[in-house]
């Protein structure tokens, strides 16, 4: 059976949302081209950024995934990574709250893709 092993996110300037994400996420993608930057996120697993389709994606259009980042550790460990995102200037959608599946919060890179951090499962 085939995983999904690319993750794709849309954006209007890949220069600009690569240093969003390696920032944020402290890491360096694996190559750098004028519309696609991937991040190995794992062995064989991709997350990249895409801007092929920038001409159909604007701030206005509607976002309807998330990335998410779960962390193992204690409700700090979130607590603590929000305050280190919102350090750096992280755009906050939800501050840090409780829900059904733990400490959880939500911020939104340039183009307003959302990237929530909650506890691992």
């Amino acid at each position: 059976m085939a995983a999904p092993n690319l993750f794709l996110i849309y954006v209007t300037d890949v220069e600009r949302s690569s240093a969003f994400y390696s920032g944020l996420f402290e890491m360096e993608p694996l190559a750098v081209t004028p519309r696609y930057v991937p991040f190995e996120v794992a062995p064989g697993v991709l997350f990249a950024l895409w801007s092929g389709r920038a001409d159909t994606v604007t701030a206005a259009t509607s976002r309807t995934s998330e990335v998410g980042l779960m962390l193992s550790g204690s409700t700090a460990a979130v607590d603590d990574r929000y305050a280190e995102w919102t350090a750096k200037g992280a755009t906050v959608v939800e501050e840090p709250h409780d829900d059904v599946f733990g400490r959880t919060f939500v911020v939104a890179d340039p183009d307003g893709n959302l990237i929530r951090v909650s506890p691992l499962d």
